[in-house]
């Protein structure tokens, strides 16, 4: 057993864990640096995650899912990470499918939800953040105006990562203008895009290089036509349905930052008792143990509150704050371990042969995205401490 598997573990889908962590072992660190030099999709690896039915989980059984419960999609992304792989690539399609799955018609559910489960098709693509509105989501002007049978849609969304891999995409856009609304977050509306139907038929999707290997775009639609049936739930009422979603992201992407915690851990421990300078592992310094020895210990602090956001969303509880808290601490965790685990390999940390500095620029992301720690921070202020809004 090694040095930091966890109580938790043991106790939250164990036989998940093992076989996800045997399935990665099939894709090592030169398998990523490949990818990572030609900017290239890790299609084999999602592929295989998609063929043993792990990017079903959440599906219910009876559309060919596994019918798994939050915490479960949780254990599976933590343990890609921690085996230094990168779940960024395909990670969206669990957290999309609440808002499926919640308020998806019986048709939708049907139609898509077989084939998402056995891989036929991928829904990937989460179209929310636009470049002059960000993450004020109730700001975005990309409008949904129906015409008949359909809806037109134009405007632009950012940000939108797996959109040249995905064939739907979960789409929010403006049905009812803002100043014709009661609340700012009325008159927003869900469409479910079949994307392979309107690709260069209105929709244009433009790659952004980005400083790790992401797979990112901007995605631009142009009077592009879509069925009225792509509507997801009631019209004008999409804010509160992505809502769920946002929070099943939030843990999702801190369960992620947790594997990266682990796997850096590892790396700096391993490295700090078989490196020797001045005849003696350089692990036997304290300058060198406090830095990985903290971060272990708020990468266990931040754990805990990872599943237990988790365990708060598997029950159909309120877990706003935990959620938000929840990310925001592993992903503070991921970076300390990160931070540490280059200072410990010194030079060799910047080497590719050794992944940590591939796994370190993965592993910044989550400072910023999918929500800013200073917004979570703001969120916590008004919403659970009671102070006045600030933006």
């Amino acid at each position: 057993m090694d040095t930091i598997t966890t109580k938790i573990e043991h106790e939250s889908h164990a036989e998940i864990r093992a076989e996800v962590r045997k399935l990665c072992l099939e894709f090592p660190g030169s398998y990523w640096r490949e990818l990572d030099r030609h900017a290239a999709y890790p299609e084999a690896f999602v592929r295989k995650l998609g063929e043993n039915g792990w990017l079903a989980a959440l599906i219910p059984e009876e559309y060919g899912g596994s019918g798994l419960p939050l915490s479960a999609a949780a254990a599976i992304l933590e343990e890609v990470q921690r085996a230094g792989c990168n779940g960024g690539a395909c990670h969206a399609q669990m957290y999309i499918m609440g808002t499926v799955l919640r308020h998806g018609s019986e048709a939708q559910k049907s139609l898509y939800l077989p084939k998402i489960a056995n891989g036929e098709l991928r829904l990937q693509a989460f179209g929310v953040t636009e470049p002059t509105s960000g993450t004020d989501t109730t700001a975005l002007k990309t409008t949904a105006k129906r015409d008949g049978d359909d809806y037109i849609i134009n405007g632009q969304k950012i940000w939108t990562s797996r959109a040249e891999y995905s064939d739907l995409m979960l789409l929010l856009a403006r049905t009812t203008p803002r100043d014709e609304v009661k609340k700012r977050t009325d008159g927003l509306s869900v469409f479910l895009l079949d994307m392979r139907e309107v690709k260069d038929h209105g929709l244009t999707i433009r790659p952004i290089r980005t400083m790790m290997n992401h797979a990112t775009t901007e995605v631009f639609f142009d009077n592009m036509r879509i069925p009225a049936e792509s509507l997801v739930g009631e019209a004008d009422k999409g804010f509160r349905y992505i809502l769920s979603g946002m929070n099943a992201e939030r843990i999702l992407i801190g369960a992620e930052c947790i594997g990266d915690a682990k796997w850096f851990t590892e790396k700096s421990t391993a490295y700090a008792n078989d490196r020797t300078v001045f005849g003696r592992p350089i692990g036997q310094n304290q300058g060198v143990q406090f830095p990985i020895a903290k971060a272990y210990a708020q990468m266990r602090a931040a754990e805990l509150m990872v599943y237990k956001a988790a365990d708060l969303y598997d029950a159909g509880l309120d877990c706003g704050a935990e959620a938000n808290m929840a990310k925001m601490l592993a992903a503070d965790a991921s970076w300390a371990a990160a931070e540490a685990c280059v200072q410990t390999h010194g030079g060799f940390g910047f080497a590719e042969e050794y992944d940590v500095e591939r796994k370190f620029r993965e592993t910044r992301l989550y400072q910023v995205a999918p929500i800013s720690t200073n917004l979570i921070l703001s969120y916590l202020a008004e919403h659970v401490l009671g102070m006045p809004r600030s933006y």
